[in-house]
């Protein structure tokens, strides 16, 4: 039987891990893309839009994200789509992502007063000129810190494309595991990876919702 050091084992981690922070920036950013594109198409209070939108946003809020991995990674082969776990995991984060990057961000734009609208209907502003000038600059510094925070639950989300087959932090945990028999050691260095990378989020996210209480 092949023998790990301690070395050996935190090092496979370290280079596991790459591949969850990877697969977190690529969610974040894939889905922030997309969630900002329905803000800003469901903002535009069409009817057909918003009901199409709400429809999106309840079907990945209102599922598992281990079953919309499967349904990534099984289902789309059965129409004749073949995927593999990185397609998958990637196809699947971003889509949950976006869903709740668009609640966060429409729940911003809701916060601010009405009479913001009809102030810029009235000078004679365009949709996306409200948006651009008046709108969209205060509803992102209300979004920095939620925004910011759910980005967490994106890297804690990683951990189900495991199921998959795609190695990141939790499958090489496994792995080692199964050819160390270590799993108190293995799995707390899987822990301690995993609250390296969330911590610091964690705590910038809670410094700027005290900075935007505090101004205002």
């Amino acid at each position: 039987m092949m023998q790990f050091t301690d070395w050996d084992i935190l090092r496979a981690l370290l280079m596991a891990a790459r591949w969850t922070i990877a697969l977190s920036l690529i969610a974040f950013v894939g889905g922030g893309i997309i969630g900002l594109i329905l803000t800003l198409l469901r903002s535009s209070r069409h009817l057909s839009l918003d009901k199409a939108i709400q429809l999106y946003v309840e079907l990945f809020q209102g599922t598992p994200l281990l079953m919309q991995l499967f349904l990534c990674f099984f289902g789309l082969s059965l129409i004749g789509i073949d995927v593999g776990a990185w397609t998958a995991a990637i196809l699947a984060l971003t889509l949950y992502s976006s869903a709740y990057f668009h609640d966060i961000w429409r729940g911003c734009i809701s916060a601010l007063p009405k009479g913001q609208w009809e102030a810029c209907r009235t000078l004679g502003l365009t949709y996306f000129d409200t948006m651009r000038y008046v709108i969209g600059p205060q509803a992102a510094q209300l979004a920095i810190a939620p925004t910011v925070g759910f980005s967490v639950q994106i890297v804690k989300g990683t951990a189900l494309a495991s199921i998959i087959g795609f190695v990141e932090l939790t499958k090489a945990g496994t792995m080692l595991n199964n050819a160390t028999f270590q799993p108190f050691k293995v799995f707390a260095l899987v822990a301690l990876l995993y609250f390296v990378i969330c911590f610091p989020l964690s705590a910038l996210a809670r410094h700027l919702e005290k900075r935007h209480h505090v101004r205002r």
